[in-house]
């Protein structure tokens, strides 16, 4: 090796020392701004993790934008920043590995990420990026006046996925911050979300696809003959789709309703631009169509107001005073936390029936997303236990059985055989 190049490789080394040493020091001087900006993204959910590594990919990330000022520098001044430059992709390459592991949650696509940032670090350092780039852009497929390479392709993919996966983490934190909005009702707050997803996503793609030079005009006639085809195979999602504005726009069903369809009973946790779902009592979530919402009957068990009115009945013996039972039962149905005390519950006799008089304890509660079979079971208990402390009896059907006559064979006593000799 020759005496310029080692002291060309000397001082690339002492700049890159330099540099990271720079960096640490931009580091120290903004750390309170930095640890603020951590504690900031630590309140959103799903964050914490990335707001605890945010402080390790600082300074990295300041070095690598010097590295990249001084590989420029020295171009300029016709010096060689081979090693800079080497420098700048590997930081770059731990930078992309270090977010591909934080941003993404699937491990699939952070390994996607991971192995495509090593290919490009390594063609770069060997210094076969620029080829393989002229590779890809000369194999090509003309299509009027659009020319597509595989070039343009790979870098349109990167482009709007990068775009994409922007918009879709921009959208959840305007939908976060929307629920904030203590003035919002729930429908409207979903209906914020599902625009601003819309047209992040869109403006995403638009400017991906502008950004690598993709001519959108020239593709307007075969866009139209794909939306007609589309239109037709995709009806059932835009009806969902446009179902699901409805419901959001007139209230009828929002976020914390509790609905019934069908044999589906449960609380609406989420409405979507396709679906709504429905968690029942027992943990099961029910993807109900936003269609089937708009063309089929819905029970809405707190549209307009959350009560609802819950109905026990049982029954007691002719010999009860039906005074002092109706008391006991109006007492019992108090006893559940649950059970509202305005309006009253209330206890009627509703028939005299073949082995009891039939009751019926009438109450009120204000949470029915919290369950119903719960509330009615505790009241039941409570019964139970009152009756038995004062002595009502629970009747259970029982027959009798009246016989008029005696038949004659059964009337004559049977003969008593002697015993065999």
């Amino acid at each position: 090796m020759s005496r310029e190049l080692l002291e060309s490789l000397a001082l690339q080394l002492v700049l890159i020392c330099a540099i990271f040493g720079l960096a640490l020091g931009i580091r120290l001087a903004t750390r309170s701004f930095t640890d603020r900006l951590a504690e900031r993204i630590a309140l959103y959910p799903h964050a914490s993790r990335i707001a605890s590594n945010l402080r390790r990919v600082v300074p990295l990330a300041y070095a690598w934008l010097l590295l990249l000022i001084g590989e420029r520098v020295m171009a300029r001044f016709g010096a060689d920043p081979t090693l800079v430059g080497i420098a700048a992709t590997l930081s770059a390459l731990w930078i992309v590995l270090r977010a591909s592991s934080l941003l993404f949650r699937d491990a699939l696509l952070a390994r996607l990420v991971a192995m495509a940032a090593w290919v490009v670090a390594a063609l770069d350092i060997t210094g076969l990026l620029t080829p393989t780039a002229a590779a890809l852009d000369g194999a090509a497929l003309t299509i009027g006046t659009v020319r597509l390479s595989l070039l343009l392709v790979v870098k349109a993919a990167l482009v709007t996925a990068v775009l994409m996966w922007g918009a879709l983490a921009l959208a959840r934190l305007a939908g976060i911050r929307i629920q904030r909005i203590a003035g919002l009702s729930p429908s409207v707050q979903a209906l914020s979300a599902n625009l601003i997803k819309i047209i992040l996503v869109s403006l995403a793609l638009l400017i991906g696809l502008n950004v690598v030079g993709i001519d959108l005009t020239a593709l307007a006639v075969f866009s139209g003959a794909v939306g007609v085809g589309l239109g037709f195979g995709l009806q059932k999602i835009v009806s969902n789709f446009v179902s699901g504005i409805i419901l959001l726009l007139e209230h009828s069903i929002k976020p914390g309703d509790v609905i019934e369809v069908g044999h589906t009973h449960g609380l609406v946790t989420a409405l979507g631009g396709r679906y709504a779902s429905v968690r029942g009592r027992d943990g099961k979530e029910y993807l109900i169509p936003n269609e089937t919402l708009i063309t089929n009957q819905v029970t809405n068990w707190s549209y307009s107001s959350p009560l609802l009115r819950l109905d026990v009945a049982f029954g007691v013996s002719y010999d009860s005073d039906l005074h002092e039972v109706r008391g006991l039962a109006v007492e019992a149905a108090q006893r559940s936390e649950r059970v509202l005390a305005a309006p009253e519950p209330v206890c009627h006799v509703t028939a005299f029936g073949d082995d009891s008089v039939n009751l019926l304890l009438r109450f009120w509660i204000g949470d029915p997303a919290n369950g119903v079979r719960n509330v009615t079971g505790d009241v039941y208990l409570a019964l139970w236990d009152s009756f038995h402390e004062n002595g009502i009896e629970l009747p259970f059907p029982q027959r009798e059985i009246r016989i008029r006559e005696m038949p004659a064979k059964l009337s004559r006593p049977a003969p008593v055989r002697s015993a065999a000799k």
